[in-house]
């Protein structure tokens, strides 16, 4: 039995490691990397560096026919390229200096980007105690999108190692780099400004401003701002001359500038960019207030709108926005959100079986219990959280329930489900200090398998999402880590406190009904909801790694079975056919651990297949929605249209019950008809930038997220709540589809 229990324990163990890990190993980072559409590379201007010396570093892009990247403000939809650095302690690094881009037209979309080759600079400032005769070794993660009709998100890290001496030494490369920094956009040599009139943003400078140009030599111009939203960026801009100015004129986008703060941008004359810095003046016509200027260094998809919420369904089904939230409301709504994550379908069953250790044992060994199975939670959320910021630390966008993106944990969560079944239903003994049925783990009765029963619990509860939890936890990925830590360990206390309560008020515990063998019904009745969470989760596979992933999954359930099998039926034989039945039994269950390193290849594969980096079914085109794109929903709403996205993921309970209860029914079905509405879902079952992007434009952490844009090209996204209802869908399509 013990060898048994010794072959399954490390089952749990690699369940908490494949939460924080991918299925997929990286080469061994150079200095240059490449894909079909984009080769990359990592350029110095010194073969040798200094202590203190300003190197002069470059992404070099080379992007194939039909192809762009896209500038710090890419337009209509895209994503600008970013680069983490990892340098010498001590080194800094400078924002990326920007080239001048091109502007990319297509049909009603606008982008800002660059093909077949471009260079961004970065100057790398070295620390002046860098001890001549060591090695500067410096690191850059690099992440792109590159489009031509579609987009592929694609990343790379790159690396250079070089020596450090008394004095720099320049290499081959270091004039082409000269030469790009002196290419760059520089000051404009002569005062523009700008100013809000009616709906548009007019940008003026002298006419006379540009090397003397007349009104007949200037032909063409163009503003591009910094930030997202400034301006219409498919309207075309009209040129004139008033007088001594000459007068660009654009309509304001969805996020005008504000008179009285700068507006940073390009302004390009007839091909020769300028960086300007406009002060601006003047305001716009009623009811088209002017937003406050946006700072953010990453710029927004066209998605990106003040969202507000239909006012009948605020509350009570807990669609609070984490605009405004302070850290006390935030770990309170966390607390409410852990409260209601125990009626989920996977949880109650976990903490149901639990409480029946309480009708035997003394109070004080029930309380012991209660705190080590908070114990348990706390220490589980407050590893979840520790990742969360350490991913968020390296550039990575993830939220709520982001390990199941991960095709290995649903692997060995769908595994996990199973075996704690087999348990339950009296097919396997496993100690039952596992999962909290008894005593096994440790030596002291019950305390460790509370702790673990703690583990378990947050592990099955993170692929639900309860009302109230959205905006606490995107208020808590937005924040340092100590308030981060905070509001998760408010959800955990928030899942335990049922447990807690009951383990601490004798007055609940008599309240239970008194033991018998209803007990053991109980537990064989409560393997099913075990059975139908694993058959869930290799549905999940299915949607990851295709048939093939759900080849290993079943492969290895019936290897476990065939282990629980063998161990029962040798368990009450002489010693020498249980050493035996046990040997058999490790085997298997070694078999089906080989399987393991399979789905990560399967799964790439599959993934490869589908060209992305999301689900490999995915929300493919039917007759009542579409898959979600930036590009997509940027044209629907050139267009006026009303739209409506959903957000999901095949590992959200929630939104599979939303879709089952409100979004695929037929009253919801003809409301979008007939109201015109077109219907695009998003699956973020596995990681894709472009919904990571959506979700935090919307102060959201995680699936599910239901927008709704009513018709017209200027109208506000409304954050439906997270638990739907046919009426609430219905309601929100009529107040603003019309």
């Amino acid at each position: 039995m013990r060898l048994f229990r010794l072959a399954i324990a490390p089952a749990f163990a690699a369940i908490t490691l494949a939460t924080f890990t991918s299925a997929s190993l990286a080469a061994p980072p150079s200095d240059r990397a490449a894909t079909d559409e984009v080769q990359v590379r990592l350029i110095s201007d010194s073969t040798q560096v200094a202590p203190g010396q300003t190197l002069l570093l470059a992404l070099e892009q080379k992007i194939a026919p039909h192809w762009h990247t896209y500038w710090k403000n890419p337009g209509d939809s895209g994503q600008p390229t970013s680069i983490e650095w990892k340098l010498p302690q001590g080194a800094t690094a400078s924002d990326i200096l920007w080239p001048a881009p091109k502007r990319f037209d297509v049909g009603p979309i606008t982008n800002y980007g660059y093909e077949d080759r471009v260079v961004l600079l970065t100057e790398i400032r070295l620390p002046q105690g860098l001890p001549p005769g060591s090695t500067a070794t410096i690191g850059a993660d690099a992440t792109w999108l590159v489009c031509r009709e579609e987009c592929i998100p694609q990343q790379a890290t790159l690396s250079l190692s070089l020596p450090v001496g008394t004095g720099p030494k320049p290499s081959p490369e270091k004039g082409s780099l000269v030469a790009a920094r002196a290419a760059l956009p520089g000051p404009a040599p002569f005062a523009a400004a700008a100013r809000l009139e009616g709906r548009d943003l007019i940008v003026s400078w002298p006419a006379a401003g540009a090397g003397g140009a007349s009104a007949r030599e200037v032909r063409q111009a163009l503003f591009l701002p910094e930030a997202w939203g400034r301006i219409q960026h498919a309207a075309k801009p009209q040129l004139d001359r008033d007088g001594q100015q000459w007068r660009l004129r654009m309509p304001v986008g969805d996020e005008p500038a504000s008179a009285g703060k700068p507006l940073d941008g390009l302004l390009l004359i007839d091909g020769q960019a300028w960086a300007v810095s406009l002060p601006v003046s003047g305001s716009l016509d009623a009811g088209g207030g002017t937003a406050p200027a946006n700072t953010a260094s990453t710029a927004k998809s066209p998605a990106a709108t003040t969202t507000t919420t239909p006012g009948a369904a605020t509350g009570a089904t807990g669609a609070v926005e984490a605009d405004g939230l302070g850290l006390w409301a935030a770990m309170g709504l966390a607390l409410i959100g852990g409260l209601i994550l125990n009626l989920m379908p996977c949880v109650f069953p976990v903490l149901a079986i639990k409480a029946l250790g309480f009708l035997h044992g003394s109070a004080s060994t029930h309380r012991r219990q209660g705190l080590a199975y908070t114990a348990g939670v706390l220490v589980a959320f407050a590893a979840l959280g520790a990742m969360l910021l350490a991913l968020r630390g390296a550039g990575t966008g993830v939220g709520w329930g982001f390990q199941f993106q991960s095709p290995l944990f649903v692997l060995l969560l769908a595994w996990l489900m199973f075996v704690l079944g087999l348990s339950l239903a009296g097919l396997l003994s496993i100690g039952a200090g596992f999962a909290g049925v008894g005593q096994g783990l440790a030596e002291k009765p019950g305390f460790t398998g509370s702790f673990f029963t703690g583990v378990l619990a947050t592990v099955v509860a993170t692929p639900c999402t309860a009302p109230f939890m959205g905006a606490a936890m995107a208020y808590a990925l937005a924040q340092p880590a100590v308030e981060l830590m905070a509001v998760f360990l408010a959800l955990g206390l928030g899942l335990a406190l049922p447990y807690l309560a009951l383990a601490w008020w004798p007055a609940l515990q008599r309240r239970m009904p008194r033991p018998g063998p209803w007990m053991d019904l109980l537990k064989q009745a409560l393997a099913f909801p075990m059975f139908a969470a694993a058959i869930w989760l290799v549905w999940v596979i299915a949607q990851q790694a295709g048939p093939m992933g759900v080849l290993v999954a079943l492969a290895g359930m019936g290897l476990l079975a065939l282990a629980a099998w063998i161990r029962t039926v040798s368990r009450h034989a002489t010693p020498r056919w249980q050493w035996t039945g046990a040997g058999a039994a490790l085997a298997a269950v070694v078999a089906a651990a080989a399987l393991v390193p399979t789905l990560g290849t399967v799964a790439g594969e599959d993934v490869a297949r589908a060209g992305g980096s999301g689900s490999t079914s995915g929300p493919s085109a039917s007759a009542d929605h579409e898959p979600y794109s930036p590009e997509r929903l940027a044209q629907l709403r050139a267009q006026g249209k009303p739209v409506f996205v959903n957000l999901t993921a095949s590992w959200c309970i929630t939104c599979l019950v939303n879709e089952r209860v409100a979004l695929s029914t037929d009253e919801v079905r003809e409301a979008f008809v007939r109201e015109g509405v077109t219907y695009l879902k998003g699956d973020w079952t596995r990681q894709d930038p472009r919904i990571t992007e959506l979700l935090k434009q919307h102060d959201r952490s995680g699936v599910p997220l239901y927008l709704f844009y009513p018709a017209g090209t200027g109208s506000d996204a409304q954050v439906l709540p997270q638990l739907l209802t046919p009426g609430i869908v219905t309601t929100a399509l009529r107040g603003g589809a019309a």
